[in-house]
């Protein structure tokens, strides 16, 4: 599920520094992380960004091989930002650092292209090892998010029929598959973000799902939407 088709980062060498860049909204949170990152040996904090917008000059800019991403910021959101630099700069890989772990959010930066995914209460030991994880190419989900993902992905699909959705409610299906949330969705469909939740909740309700991310799934495995 994790974006499969990025160049693969070159194996750890002892004297190769990873370039990283920190986007958060909070400045304390920035020096924190800085501090922390700049004592390890084979780490570089090359920059630092307070939101979306200025995380894509930034990697524009500087070609970090990894990014420290946030989520909620002003002017340009973590999802936003990183479905721009994995399109821009594809040789930077996105690692989510957040607080928030709602499955609209998971699976919208996972789609967006993100290489992984941590909450912000993830150890400091962790989060380097995580870094050198995504630097390497390979997928990094925080036990919290991996265990959600992997208990939808290895639940059969439900069985609910296709046609008990209205055409207007499979438009909203196929948009959550592609990890968009109410407010891209009522863009891209020209509604109202009330009428899209009105929609998103009667989806839950005919098929029987809980939640957006076994909504997603479910577009998955019955090929409403392609994987």
């Amino acid at each position: 599920m994790l974006p499969q088709n990025r160049p693969p980062g070159p194996p750890l060498d002892p004297d190769h520094t990873i370039t990283v860049l920190i986007v958060d909204d909070h400045a304390v949170v920035r020096q924190g992380l800085r501090a922390f990152l700049e004592l390890q040996p084979d780490l570089q904090v090359v920059g630092e960004a307070a939101d979306g917008t200025e995380a894509l000059a930034q990697a524009q800019a500087l070609l970090p091989d990894i990014i420290l991403m946030d989520l909620v910021m002003p002017n340009g959101d973590g999802v936003s930002a990183t479905r721009a630099i994995t399109a821009a700069v594809p040789s930077t890989k996105v690692l989510i650092l957040t607080s928030f772990s709602e499955d609209e959010k998971v699976f919208a930066s996972i789609k967006a292209g993100a290489n992984g995914y941590l909450m912000k209460d993830v150890l400091p030991p962790e989060l380097v090892k995580a870094i050198r994880t995504v630097y390497r190419g390979e997928a990094q989900l925080h036990p919290e998010i991996a265990r959600k993902l992997m208990s939808e992905f290895s639940t059969p699909a439900p069985t609910a029929p296709k046609h008990d959705l209205t055409e207007r409610e499979l438009d909203v299906l196929r948009l959550i598959a592609q990890g968009m949330s109410n407010k891209e969705i009522a863009e891209n469909l020209v509604l109202s973000e009330k009428t899209v939740k009105t929609h998103v909740s009667n989806i839950l309700q005919k098929l029987h799902l809980s939640d957006r991310t076994q909504a997603a799934v479910y577009a998955l495995k019955q090929k409403i939407v392609e994987g």
